[in-house]
């Protein structure tokens, strides 16, 4: 997605650099302000079970008529009464978990949000810029787009002209769940996001629950291992505000130890400083694969007290844990259940 820096969407923008890093070094993320996160690679962020929806085309009531709209620009935008060719670059979550299937998918380096590739399976790809000559050939009948950022130097007037574009916007899109009420209220799908909102919040009660009886009061760091180098989430985007905020659980001294005004969705850590890391478990999310041993191997990953017990819980680069939408928030809890519930 355009210019992204380590406090951006903060999720996202590391995110994309992190996929596109990773296929000329690697990985992926995302903001939801534009995945994290985060978020591509940021890719970039990345399952969910808020039951997993399908991605046929949704057979529920449309909009009566088309409906006028203001997007975070300021722009009047007239929607379609039944968009049948939704372009939502890397908000696919959203429409997946409102049934809704795009006509193109984001990707960034050769990457994709790996952890929709079921849902998305067979539908084409959509350069993370959004390529003029590209999304004229998707011929779309509504654009949503997820930042002011990505829309400037007359990109917004050039996609208007396509279809009606919609800019969401970095206010909303850092909140997931404010994300996709607003893209249900855009397609007529209010009660479908309302519904998979109701669902998410009972799954992540329940599972906060078996996982308190668990692990109790025990610390758990989220460690995204990209291109040689360590990240650890912050509490408020992608899996962050899954564990931190919907399960509950106990933030790790190296995230605390971060001033709140300075925090990034992912915030780089040293080798050296992780030494200093006292949490009693670690999800480690591995963008470097088998390449991950030069540093898994060393004496002073293995000298970590979480690691010397056998509490790390690894998840590769096509996980959810670096996205952050209904689908991806779901498939951290599993995962969350799987690791921490004995």
């Amino acid at each position: 997605m355009l210019s992204f820096n380590l406090q951006r969407p903060k999720s996202m923008k590391l995110a994309v650099a992190g996929l596109m890093t990773m296929t000329v070094l690697l990985s992926a993320c995302g903001n939801n302000n534009a995945a994290n996160s985060g978020a591509a690679a940021t890719a970039a962020p990345a399952a969910e079970t808020t039951a997993a929806p399908t991605t046929a085309p949704a057979e529920t009531a449309a909009p009566a008529a088309e409906q006028t709209v203001t997007d975070a620009m300021g722009h009047k935008v007239t929607i379609p009464a039944n968009p049948q060719r939704v372009l939502a670059s890397y908000m696919e979550d959203y429409l997946v978990a409102l049934g809704v299937t795009p006509v193109a998918q984001w990707s960034v380096a050769n990457g994709i949000q790996e952890y929709l590739a079921t849902q998305l399976k067979d539908i084409p790809t959509i350069s993370y810029d959004l390529p003029l000559e590209a999304v004229t050939s998707f011929a779309p009948d509504f654009t949503i787009v997820q930042s002011e950022g990505l829309v400037q130097n007359g990109l917004y007037d050039q996609l208007n002209k396509i279809a009606p574009t919609y800019v969401l916007g970095d206010e909303v899109s850092k909140d997931w769940r404010a994300s996709l009420l607003r893209i249900g209220e855009l397609l007529g799908k209010t009660p479908e996001a309302e519904k998979a909102l109701a669902d998410y919040d009972q799954k992540a009660a329940d599972a906060k629950a078996k996982i308190t009886a668990s692990i109790g009061d025990q610390s758990v760091a989220i460690l995204w291992l990209v291109s040689k180098n360590f990240f650890i989430v912050d509490e408020t985007r992608s899996s962050g505000a899954v564990l931190y905020g919907d399960l509950g659980l106990k933030l790790p001294n190296l995230v605390t130890d971060i001033p709140a005004e300075s925090r990034a969705t992912w915030n780089p850590i040293t080798l050296e400083k992780l030494s200093e890391l006292t949490a009693d478990q670690i999800i480690l999310v591995n963008s470097d694969g088998a390449d991950a041993a030069e540093i898994t191997d060393g004496a002073i990953w293995k000298g970590i007290p979480a690691v010397k017990a056998g509490n790390v819980h690894e998840f590769g680069r096509e996980s959810s844990w670096l996205y952050s939408g209904p689908v991806a928030n779901s498939k951290t809890i599993d995962d969350a259940l799987s690791s921490l519930v004995k």
